[in-house]
């Protein structure tokens, strides 16, 4: 059979039944992990098919880390402006233009998108449009729009969406948007409240502050990142408040109206010290923008993956083996659709690892999910991998492990009125005092993480760092300084 796709044409084999296109390997989701595995699958012999009903790049390239980087690079921007002075600059009326720069930002998402498109059609590679659903044929096979397509390897690479809080359980909920619709703003929102406490809030509130807008955190427990290093969440939390956050602790949402001069929003802030009573309820007026961060789900809406027998989590995760595979053979899973290390660069490399699995006869290659390096793009940005000293303490025992801290403020402060710290910690476990954990917040810590990952990675010892020769004056030396 002999079918066009995107202005060429594809040779493909169809089977007598149902007449379904095939291919060697189909996989449903153009996103980061999916197109990863296609593209190198391609490179090793196979015939390979994307599925995507929207945008190629998923949720990192539209919605995502790179809309989301060049945010924050504005709000950098916008923080240096406040220390021109200090360093002998004289800046006048100096005035942000979101507009400007969403139109410039949409544009590069816009590119991205078409390099995708083309590097699949280089490839060789099917781009299929529309949403997937398994079928009840035999062989793993999905439909497509009344099309189907089957394959020996199918892989659900389909990501997550963010977490919607919905009108029954807090009236008004709906009127407040995801970070999905944080990238639709067509204008700096005067009044912006963030309801959550993980990286996507904090993220989210640091690029609305910093850029002018009026904001408020509101978070559940004391304090931000709680899943990091303990260091971490409480130095993120405090620097959120000098940047003139307003802070909500042990507070939820308890209703969102519509009012004249915007939303307004009633909140309850519990006291921890009181089992019982203790409540305050608040308002906040004039909330021009609500933004939900309070999670995200797997995209599996419409793929009838239980009629494949492929069992999931009870928040509908695809489980997987170490091997990406699924409980039905011939079908595998990646990236945040199985709700494990939600990365981009992780999505890739087990895209990467599986195709070397199925089409070079590497039976033992998987992706490694230990001691992952990863950034959070607050203010200041927090660079972090491996075990966190509480962890670290779980697995090895007290007495096994030693931790080396450090905090200071960047020479680049030296000149500025605005202050910030930076502080930095290892956890070491063992008489050798293996590096399993690197945690660090303050300026560059987004940049300087990557080459001490590799060390982390490798088995590097405080000795190890301790004989590395520091670069001075940078806040990297203190890394291997520590005493």
């Amino acid at each position: 059979m002999t079918i066009s796709c995107t202005g060429r044409t594809v040779n493909s084999r169809t089977m007598a039944s149902d007449a379904a296109t095939r291919f060697d390997l189909i996989v449903i989701g153009g996103g980061s992990g999916g197109l990863a595995g296609a593209r190198r699958a391609a490179e090793l012999g196979a015939s390979a098919a994307v599925i995507e009903s929207h945008r190629l790049g998923g949720t990192c390239v539209n919605v995502g880390c790179v809309p989301k980087k060049v945010m924050w690079n504005a709000a950098v921007h916008a923080e240096y402006l406040h220390d021109h002075s200090d360093y002998g600059f004289e800046v006048k009326h100096s005035h942000f233009h979101w507009g400007t720069l969403k139109s410039k930002r949409d544009a590069y998402i816009r590119r991205l998108n078409n390099i995708y498109r083309t590097n699949l059609d280089k490839a060789e590679i099917e781009t299929i449009e529309g949403h997937a659903s398994f079928t009840d044929d035999a062989e793993p096979t999905v439909e497509v729009n009344g099309k189907k397509y089957t394959a020996p390897h199918i892989l659900i690479a389909t990501g997550g969406r963010p977490t919607l809080q919905s009108d029954d359980q807090i009236p008004g909920a709906s009127l407040g948007i995801t970070s999905d619709g944080f990238f639709d703003l067509e204008e700096l929102p005067k009044r912006s409240v963030i309801v959550g406490a993980g990286y996507i809030a904090v993220e989210m509130a640091g690029i609305l502050s910093t850029l002018g807008s009026k904001t408020s955190l509101v978070i559940r427990q004391s304090a931000v990142l709680r899943n990091f290093d303990r260091m971490i969440s409480a130095n993120c939390t405090k620097e959120i408040e000098n940047s003139g956050i307003e802070l909500w602790r042990n507070t939820q949402v308890r209703s969102v109206r519509k009012s004249a001069g915007g939303l307004e929003l009633t909140i309850v802030t519990k006291d921890p010290e009181k089992k019982s009573g203790g409540e305050e309820i608040s308002t906040i007026e004039e909330v021009d923008c609500l933004l939900w961060a309070i999670g995200r789900e797997p995209n599996t809406a419409g793929l009838n993956v239980d009629r494949m027998g492929i069992d999931t989590d009870e928040r509908g995760h695809i489980l997987v083996d170490e091997f990406q595979n699924t409980t039905r053979p011939g079908v595998y899973a990646l990236g945040d659709v199985c709700g494990k290390a939600l990365l981009t660069p992780v999505a890739i490399a087990a895209g990467r690892k599986l195709a070397h699995r199925l089409f070079e006869d590497k039976a033992d290659s998987k992706m490694d999910y230990s001691t992952i390096p990863t950034v959070v793009f607050s203010h200041p940005p927090i660079g972090t991998i491996g075990l966190t000293e509480d962890e670290a303490i779980a697995s090895r025992g007290k007495e096994n492990v030693k931790t080396y801290t450090t905090a200071f403020t960047p020479m680049y402060h030296a000149m500025t009125s605005r202050k910030s710290q930076c502080i930095m910690k290892l956890v070491c476990v063992g008489l050798e005092e293996k590096v399993v954990g690197l945690h660090m917040q303050g300026l560059g810590c987004d940049e300087m993480l990557q080459g001490f990952a590799v060390a982390v990675k490798m088995g590097a010892t405080k000795a190890d760092f301790d004989r590395t020769v520091a670069i001075h004056p940078t806040s990297s030396e203190e890394l291997v300084t520590m005493r």
